[in-house]
Parts: structure tokens; C-alpha cells; sequence
């Protein structure tokens, strides 16, 4: 009989490991997780998929260890004490920019743009990774630059999920604005702001049309926390002739499920909606 290929061997180990009754009861965890309010057994039996009789024992155990807690008076079942001490430690443990980077890193890899990817620093919105696209996309955009607020789609996805006296207090280095580039931000106009957030409530992403970078169209979405704060604006842009501009391009759509898969791992729920301003 003739070995196994190494590799081959050590994926079948790695499977054989794997403990089937965990795998089995984390479903009951999970649909615990899923839900807004505690669940009767008959409940958590049609969620997980597990007949009343086999998730019984699990729920005791998982009682026993303080990750489900019953109801003494309804019977129905909620996650624990110790369930919440292992959410608050991965919360504490998430980093925002280190969950979106692979991300981002799919976005350019999967679309061949190039994608950016900023957060909100001292003078604003701010880039702290460049990935360039598979075709030379000259533009004047690195770790370190700072966007306009108003002026880019970068900008926008901030302005339009943060407050709206956080950004008119911001000061930005204007990208595309050579008068501005050492004055304070001028306060946004209430008209501008408000656009910017229609836009990104009813399309999901922010864009811009060949400015500040003439030729050079983008999309932009927030990345949300737990909290609804947005930590991060993903980025993707690429030359007009290759990169449409409609909000139902492949592009806009890329952008926004990147957006939406970074925020649910960073925790945010209601992935693909967004938290008004304020």
C-alpha cells in the first residue's frame, strides 16, 4: 500500500481532530447568539437544527460552565456570564485595521484595483495602506495622506456616519485642493454633508467621478465596529475606462460587501446598514 503524500496525511490528521459533539453544540451557542431574546428549547431545537432530546444535555453542560443561563420562571434559555466575558475579551482583543487589511487585500485581488484603506486621524481622513491594482494606476496616494472630507470618496463614507460637528471641526490636508493644502478645513456645507449621506444610505458606498483625480473614479464604505462607530473606509478606485461609475457596477457591489463582511467581524450586527450621524 503506498503512503499518503505528507501534506494529504496531515490535512486527514488535522480533520480527525476535530471534536464532532463541540461542532454539534456550538450550534446551539451560535443560534443563542442570533437571537435578540432568550429561546424556549423548542425554539433552539428548530434554530440549530437538533431535536429537543439530543440539545438538552448540551444545554446542561453548557449551564454547568456558565455560557447558557435558563430562566426560572419562562424555562427559556440565554447566553450565560461567561459567554459575555468571552465577547468582551474579543472586542478587547479586535483590531480594527488588522481585521480589514486581509479584507482589502481580497478587494484588490479579486476586482485588480487598486484599494486604500484609511481611518480617522488627527487632521481627518488618513491613509494607512495603499494596495496597487494589476495595471499602473498613477495617483498621489500613500500611507499618510490625508483626504478631503468633501472632496473624495473616502472623505464622504467618514462624513456621512460621523457627527456632524466632529467633521466640521476637523482639519484636513485637501487632496486635489493645492489652496487649501495648509488652511483648516472651511466648515461643510449642511448640503454637501446631507448628500453625502443619502448617498451612502441608499447605495451602501460613497463615490467619486473623476475628481479630485481626473480620469480616476472610486468607491468608498465605512467599516463599522460593534458599536456602530466607524473605524476604517475602504476604498477601491481605478481609470474610468476600466472602473464604471454606476452605483450598480461591480465595483460599487465589491466595495460594499468588503465594507460589510469587515464590519460583521469586527462585531456590528446589522451588517450592510448603517448608523445615522450623531
Amino acid at each position: 500500500m503506498r503512503d499518503s503524500h505528507p501534506e494529504e496525511a496531515a490535512k486527514e490528521d488535522k480533520a480527525q481532530r476535530a471534536v464532532q459533539a463541540i461542532e454539534v453544540g456550538g450550534r446551539l451557542l451560535l443560534a443563542l447568539a442570533d437571537s435578540q431574546t432568550p429561546l424556549t428549547l423548542r425554539d433552539l431545537s428548530n434554530r440549530s437544527g437538533l431535536p429537543a432530546s439530543r440539545a438538552h444535555p448540551y444545554l446542561v453542560s453548557f449551564g454547568k460552565l456558565g455560557l447558557i443561563e435558563q430562566e426560572s420562571d419562562t424555562g427559556r434559555y440565554a447566553l450565560g456570564p461567561a459567554a459575555l466575558r468571552l465577547g468582551l475579551t474579543c472586542l478587547h482583543q479586535l483590531d480594527p485595521v488588522r481585521v480589514a487589511l486581509p479584507v482589502a487585500q481580497q478587494l484588490a485581488a479579486s476586482t485588480g484595483h487598486a484599494v486604500a484603506v484609511a481611518i480617522w486621524g488627527n487632521f481627518g481622513p488618513t491613509i494607512i495602506r495603499m494596495i496597487e491594482a494589476r495595471e499602473p494606476l498613477h495617483v498621489s496616494m500613500r500611507a499618510g495622506t490625508v483626504m478631503s472630507i468633501l472632496g473624495t470618496a473616502t472623505g464622504r463614507a467618514f462624513a456621512a456616519v460621523l457627527p456632524a460637528e466632529r467633521i466640521e471641526k476637523a482639519m484636513a490636508v485637501a487632496l486635489g485642493d493645492p489652496d487649501d493644502r495648509k488652511a483648516p478645513l472651511r466648515k461643510p456645507k449642511a448640503g454637501e454633508l446631507q448628500q453625502a449621506v443619502a448617498e451612502l444610505r441608499e447605495h451602501g458606498v460613497t463615490r467619486a467621478e473623476g475628481k479630485p483625480i481626473p480620469g480616476v473614479n472610486a468607491f468608498s464604505a465605512p467599516v463599522l465596529d460593534h458599536d456602530g462607530e466607524p473605524v476604517v473606509v475602504i476604498t477601491a478606485l481605478g481609470h474610468r475606462d476600466g472602473f464604471s461609475a454606476d452605483w450598480n457596477s461591480s465595483a460599487a457591489t465589491a466595495v460594499r460587501n468588503a465594507a460589510s463582511e469587515a464590519s460583521s467581524r469586527l462585531g456590528w450586527r446589522n451588517a450592510g446598514t448603517l448608523r445615522p450621524p450623531g
